[in-house]
């Protein structure tokens, strides 16, 4: 009769040293906004709570999965690979084990897929990788995407998400600003379509450059969007500010973000903007019929 007896859903059997009932490893997760637990499952592929519908941040991997048709997706340049153009101590090391933890070369993956048909090219940060930050081999790979978008008459989707620029590598880091709007330029030029889409978070350096450089620039729900962290700023104004400061809402109410738009209907909305802008490609000086 045991084999019909149902098994409790959370193991109470107790190990040595513990006290009470266990819960299996990955069950759960604390929401970082209202810190309530959530049972993994109900979050769903758009990773959202379901208390307080904060947007849970998401790998490149699980990006690129609810963004692009199923095996479409062509990686480019992923023999660009971060150097140590300062001798920053232990660097090296440090890169080699986030590129191991995260299965990523870089902060980007970039690419070319089709998005509900539409031939794209499509960039996608990751913050898990040194919190996204952007040094040579991230601004290496944007350049790239843009000047192989150019090349194949391709749109351009790219979804941001950033702490800055890379402090190991300095100045080299900041140079990357200049270099990806210089071929962002070049891009546009063409007549080419750019959508950025402002994940959590985007800030620093990387939304003083490509990010906001976008034709329609769209974000998601409650993704932090700015330049100096709240803290430096209220330091050097010598005053608080509100606490949705630099919350993509408030961004949006202040005429830089375009629309906000909820993860789990971002595909048919990237899709319909792409199909709007066709009409521009091939566009030289960026004519449209």
């Amino acid at each position: 009769m045991r084999l019909f007896k149902k098994r409790p859903y959370i193991s109470l059997q107790k190990t040595q040293g513990q006290n009470g009932p266990q819960v299996p490893d990955g069950m759960f997760e604390k929401c970082p906004n209202c810190q309530k637990p959530i049972y993994v499952k109900a979050l769903g592929k758009a990773r959202r709570c379901p208390n307080c519908q904060y947007t849970f941040r998401i790998s490149a991997q699980e990006r690129l999965t609810i963004t692009v048709d199923p095996k479409s997706f062509k990686e480019w340049d992923t023999e660009v690979t971060t150097l140590n153009p300062l001798d920053f101590p232990d660097y090296e090391n440090k890169i080699a084990k986030i590129q191991i933890k995260t299965g990523l070369r870089e902060a980007v993956m970039t690419g070319e897929a089709r998005i509900s048909g539409h031939d794209t090219a499509i960039g996608i940060m990751d913050s898990n990788f040194i919190m996204g930050s952007m040094g040579q081999a991230v601004g290496e790979k944007i350049t790239r995407l843009f000047e192989k978008a150019a090349e194949k008459e391709l749109p351009v989707v790219l979804f941001t998400a950033s702490g800055g620029a890379r402090m190991q590598e300095g100045i080299f880091s900041l140079m990357q600003m200049a270099k990806t709007s210089s071929a962002i330029k070049r891009f546009s030029d063409k007549g080419l379509f750019y959508l950025t889409i402002l994940t959590d978070p985007t800030t620093g350096g990387v939304t003083a450059s490509f990010a906001m450089e976008g034709d329609i620039i769209l974000a998601e729900p409650g993704a932090l969007v700015g330049f100096a962290g709240k803290r430096v700023i209220e330091q050097t104004i010598k005053a608080s500010l509100p606490d949705d400061f630099q919350l993509a809402e408030t961004v949006m109410k202040n005429g830089f973000i375009d629309q906000i738009v909820e993860r789990e209907k971002l595909k048919p909305v990237i899709a319909s903007l792409i199909d709007m802008h066709s009409c521009s490609i091939g566009k030289e000086g960026g004519q449209h019929e």
